[in-house]
């Protein structure tokens, strides 16, 4: 093969293998042209005739002739014209072949490029891969492994490229073979593969140029660990003659013995442990060898272990002793040998948990195989069978959540409580309902489970399973005896849950067991109040089939309509509204639905309302209509809607407020334009006198300053105690309004029926623009009037303001409840359990792309979100109060500690002034800061 590459020695020969005289010499002038890499003279040939793949007496063209030599460009020129790259020799090499034997990797390179086929096998087996092996050329191999090549392909005699590479002492060669062989994700360096495939002469030739025998994975495990996890006792004694450290701590601080333990590999712990391995290593969880053993019951290496010493007690970072994972692998054998080595059997966790707890709550992958072997070894050794947790969870608990039912009979049997209750008082029983085991819960029902046990919020297991739509387990507890009436502390039936969380059927059960349909919550909610909050449609026609009056009141007198409306489903309202529902019923407030949906904005809602003749002019008993909601929350299509079906744009709360004045109130320029359009009066006085102007300067609300200025709002127009909007604007320090009047007429020297200009306001409170505004235009002699007036504490002057209340958001207080119960039972669950059984996580790792798999089992249970405070309804407090013009913020501390600062800054700054005031008689500071202004600061903080 060698000398295929080679020219034929003589012309006679070429005419031997097929040449005519006469196109001879031109063949041959062409194959030599083209191994010479003479491009001219072969494009010369080549138009003149000659054809591109003529070939010598050995079958090699001009192609295969180039390509041993590196001539690329005729290559490239050749592959141009229509030379087939993949055309083969007589002993079936390609130019791939032949340019991958010759090193030639710019010729490979291109010969890929140009589709030649990196797999391809000569007669002989020959892949181009091999051959660039063989010959050493590591980085044609390297371009060839890239690119597809597969070094499974062996010769006919059964030698692949890495066989030959070693066959050749090629070290590097061997490396790039080995590390691309890896399976999986994660790429393996060398030395490892050698480890993981027991490949005693790749690794003694890599080990002959890598001295370190402890190289590194990303994951920083060595060769040793590769060779314990699969075994392979050759290599790692020849790891460990040459200087491997047997106690080499990996990811996690893992070292051999920990990976040889945890896959049953005796001969090398055996090994391991000859030349110095540590017994009881801990990895970052504090897991021993033994613990490694003990949770994948290789029962042989637990036994070795203990005779070799191996601590038993041994605890890892949760506090699980090799015991608690032998019961949670459900190992009996391994369980007994550590018994029979006095392994304490109730020993505990840092939550508590005891082996019997583990077993319990493993139980349900052992069940599946009616497997209770680890309990029963368990409680012959005399295990607590009423050990609790930190939680109050028993192993009875725990196995009736998981399902276990196998073992919750055999501990039954064996003398367990069917009634023990957690801290949070649930019973097992509480604890299948709330996992759905239904046949956990048959179980227990036949051995005497009381069926109306309560939990610390007076939940029942009835009330679980209803809130979870387990029918099964309802007609269980039903058929036993279950209350279908019982509350909880919060005056919660099931039935009330159900309509919660729109569980039809087991409404239906609950209403054929004499469920109580008009049973008022804690809040005054009834079921169908609950059906309405959360749009449960079908179980508000069910209630309603079977005789819930439509407008059952609540608290304070909220019918499910009321409800419907705030929530804005709008599909219980339509039914509600079918069965004859008024749409015009008042709450205790005088709140009717309109009036809550025009707050809210829910256009359909008010709509389906308004064509059910809902009253646009109904009043609460605060006198409000929908409009004057509509108005302050700034609802210009509600408005307009609310309008077009005959609201009294005009019409007056019993304070006077109309809807301008709300708008005034809160900036709601859109709505305004709304009103005006349909005539509404921009000057109209409340009970105490204030325009609509005058609100919006007290306010500060300059966009609505400037829309009422400009249709027609008076300036100068007094409220009964004779403040002008002027005056108004002056009291709240709002400069930008102050400016604004100014320039469109408003009159600086008004005073109040005591005598106040707005500048002499300005001056008592403090307020320094505001005062240097309306100094340069108020008349001197009123200025000199006001300042003789008494310097009492001045009272400032507010407009009425809606004090009205609105639906309470809360959440219902039952379901709350339940879903604390809930919640903090999956905590339970979660803390005390699954994180307890986790600490074995990293000690499955290598698999071949050395993948990390975890002990820790997550249980996907059910979690309830908590609706947030701003949007959730109380069952009926009838309206919380909404006082407007409150500036006063939620966080009390955090204005209280405001406070403080700025009365320390403001006494700094009286003190600065009255000592200056006492050593200077020309003072500037005191233009800005008069003694009254100062004394008005000081009681404005206190």
């Amino acid at each position: 093969m060698a000398g295929e590459g080679d020219p034929p020695p003589d012309l006679n020969n070429r005419v031997r293998s097929g040449f005519v005289q006469g196109e001879g010499s031109a063949s041959a002038s062409f194959l030599r042209a083209a191994r010479a890499g003479n491009l001219d003279k072969v494009l010369e040939l080549l138009r003149g005739g000659t054809d591109i793949n003529t070939c010598n007496a050995n079958g090699l063209n001009a192609l295969h002739l180039a390509s041993k030599e590196g001539h690329s460009e005729v290559v490239r020129e050749l592959l141009k014209r229509g030379a087939h790259v993949d055309s083969a020799t007589k002993k079936g090499n390609t130019a791939l072949h032949i340019s991958s034997l010759a090193g030639q990797s710019l010729i490979v390179t291109i010969l890929v490029e140009n589709g030649a086929n990196v797999n391809v096998q000569s007669l002989n087996g020959f892949t181009p891969l091999y051959m660039a092996a063989q010959e050493n050329h590591e980085d044609v191999v390297r371009f060839l492994l890239s690119h597809g090549a597969n070094q499974a392909l062996s010769t006919e005699d059964g030698f692949t490229p890495l066989a030959v590479a070693l066959q050749q002492g090629h070290d590097r060669v061997v490396a790039v073979l080995l590390e691309n062989d890896a399976r999986g994700k994660v790429r393996l360096p060398a030395l490892h593969i050698a480890a993981k495939k027991d490949d005693i002469r790749a690794a003694t030739l890599l080990l002959q140029n890598e001295h370190n025998a402890d190289v590194t994975s990303k994951s920083g495990f060595t060769p040793l660990h590769i060779a314990a996890h699969y075994g392979n006792e050759n290599v790692a004694q020849l790891l460990i003659d040459k200087g491997a450290n047997v106690n080499y701590q990996a990811r996690h601080n893992i070292s051999p013995l920990h990976v040889a333990t945890k896959w049953g590999r005796t001969n090398m712990v055996e090994l391991l442990l000859k030349h110095g391995a540590i017994i009881d290593s801990r990895t970052r969880d504090l897991l021993t060898p033994l613990h490694c053993a003990s949770r994948s019951g290789h029962d042989q290496v637990v036994d070795l272990l203990l005779e070799k010493g191996a601590p038993i007690s041994a605890k890892t970072k949760n506090g699980l002793a090799p015991l608690h994972m032998a019961a949670q692998g459900d190992h009996v054998d391994s369980a007994r040998i550590l018994l029979y080595h006095r392994a304490p059997v109730d020993d505990v966790t840092v939550d508590y948990l005891t082996p019997l707890h583990v077993a319990a709550h493993c139980g349900h992958v052992s069940a599946e195989r009616l497997h209770t072997a680890v309990v029963e070894l368990l409680l012959k050794y005399h295990a607590a069978i009423e050990a609790t947790t930190e939680s109050g969870l028993s192993p009875l608990h725990v196995a009736s959540f998981m399902g276990a039912i196998n073992i919750v009979i055999y501990l039954l049997q064996q003398g367990a409580n069917p009634d023990v209750a957690t801290v949070r008082g649930e019973t097992p029983l509480h604890l299948a309902a709330r996992a759905n085991q239904t046949d956990v819960v048959r179980v227990l029902i036949r051995n005497g489970a009381k069926v109306d046990a309560q939990a610390r919020e007076l939940q029942t297991p009835l009330h679980i399973a209803s809130r979870l739509g387990n029918t099964d387990i309802v007609v269980l507890l039903l058929q036993a005896g279950a209350n279908s009436n019982a509350a909880t502390r919060d005056q919660y039936t099931p039935l009330h849950i159900a309509a919660k969380e729109g569980q039809e059927e087991v409404a239906a059960i609950l209403l054929d067991h004499n469920a109580e349909k008009t049973a008022l919550t804690k809040k005054g909610f009834t079921p169908l109040h609950l059906a309405s909050k959360y749009g449960n449609v079908e179980v508000a026609k069910l209630l309603l089939e079977r005789g819930t009056p439509v407008d059952i009141e609540g608290k304070n007198q909220v019918t499910p309509l009321h409800v419907a409306a705030h929530y804005n489903n709008d599909k219980v309202a339509m039914l509600l509204l079918e069965n004859g529902a008024s749409a015009k019923a008042a709450a205790k407030n005088g709140y009717t639905p309109l009036h809550i949906a025009a707050k809210k904005n829910q256009m359909d809602i008010a709509g389906t309302l308004l064509q059910y003749h809902a009253d646009p002019n109904a009043k609460s008993r605060a006198g409000f209509t929908p409009l004057h909601l509509a108005a302050q929350e700034g609802h210009r299509e509600m408005s307009a809607l609310l309008i077009e079906n005959g609201s009294d744009v005009g019409a007056k709360a019993n304070n006077g407020l109309t809807a301008m004045h709300l708008c005034a109130q809160e900036d709601r320029v859109p709505v305004a334009e709304e009103l005006v359009k349909h005539n509404a009066d921009v000057n109209s006085q409340t009970n105490a006198g204030y325009t609509p102007l005058h609100v919006a300067c007290h306010f500060g609300q300059l966009n609505m300053v400037r829309f009422l200025v400009e249709h027609g709002a008076n300036v100068g127009e007094t409220t009964h105690a004779s403040y002008t909007p002027l005056h108004q604007a002056a009291q709240q320090g709002h400069n930008h309004c102050v400016r604004y009047l100014l320039e469109h007429g408003a009159s600086p020297n008004a005073q109040t029926t005591n005598g106040q200009t707005p500048l002499s306001i300005a001056q008592r409170l403090g307020y320094v623009s505001v005062v240097e505004t309306l100094k340069t235009v108020t008349e001197t002699t009123v200025i000199t009037e006001t300042t003789t007036v008494a310097e009492d504490r001045y009272k400032p002057q507010n407009p009425e303001a809606m004090n009205e209340t609105m639906f309470s958001e809360s959440e219902d207080e039952g379901a709350a409840a339940e879903h604390e119960a809930h919640v903090a039972h999956v905590k339970d669950f979660s803390d005390t359990l699954t994180q307890g059984l986790a600490d074995s996580t990293g000690v499955h790792m290598i698999h071949t792309g050395e993948q990390t798999t975890s002990l820790q089992r997550n249980h996907r249970l059910p979690y309830f979100q908590l609706l947030s405070k701003s949007a959730e309804f109380d069952g009926g407090t009838a309206p919380r109060v909404v006082t407007v013009a409150s500036t006063e913020g939620p966080d009390k501390l955090d204005e209280l500690i405001r406070r403080a600062q700025v009365c320390i800054v403001v006494y700094v700054i009286v003190i600065v002034v009255f000592l200056t005031s006492f050593f200077s008689k020309e003072c500037s500071m005191l233009r800005f800061f008069p003694k009254p202004a100062c004394r008005v600061l000081v009681q404005l903080f206190f």
